[in-house]
């Protein structure tokens, strides 16, 4: 059974590669960054606070979410 888990300190997921979005910027923001795991995991962290804690996804539930975000299914903050 795998020690990665949602809530985890980003800094324990040793070895990982983090990506930012080419549209995040030069000055930071308020930017994610994700990581693709070796256990086929996605995880996910605030780039303002790289030790902070992880959320830690599913490969089927990081494709759910693309997809949905692809097709337009969170639309745009009224």
């Amino acid at each position: 059974m795998s020690d990665i888990h949602t809530g985890m300190s980003a800094a324990a997921l040793t070895g990982a590669t983090w990506i930012k979005s080419q549209r995040s910027g030069p000055t930071g923001g308020n930017c994610v960054e994700i990581a693709f795991l070796a256990g086929g995991e996605v995880a996910m962290r605030n780039s303002r606070h790289p030790a902070g804690p992880a959320l830690i996804f599913t490969r089927a539930e990081w494709d759910a979410f693309i997809g949905g975000a692809l097709d337009g299914e969170f639309g745009t903050p009224d």
